[in-house]
């Protein structure tokens, strides 16, 4: 692997860490399903607060080290989360992830069961 592509990856993690962590959205897009949004405000609250903590990555569910997925268990249920690229006007996948120029993040949070 190059060292652009090194560097490329490290500036994705580091944005999707960002978007993840903060919910800010000058960095992105936050998004519950409907599953997810219909569940008690507690337990809702409580899975936006798994996603943004979530730190149990490791080569088996992150291979490619950008941070762009995670799971957990809350309240007998199986959730998902996933941070996908848009272009700017949330029409095409984005050409260059590591741009924030270039990219939309929407992060979702899902359950298992929806996905």
């Amino acid at each position: 692997m190059s060292h652009t592509d090194n560097d490329a990856r490290a500036r994705i993690r580091e944005l999707n860490d960002s978007l993840r962590k903060s919910v800010d959205p000058k960095l992105g897009t936050f998004v519950l399903t409907a599953g997810v949004d219909a569940l008690p405000p507690d337990i809702k609250m409580m899975a936006i607060r798994e996603t943004r903590t979530f730190n149990d990555f490791s080569e088996e569910n992150d291979p490619h080290g950008e941070h762009d997925f995670g799971s957990f268990e809350l309240g007998g249920q199986r959730f998902f989360w996933k941070i996908d690229y848009y272009d700017p006007n949330l029409e095409f996948g984005s050409e260059d992830p590591a741009d924030p120029t270039k990219t939309t993040r929407v992060l979702t949070v899902i359950l298992a069961e929806e996905y």
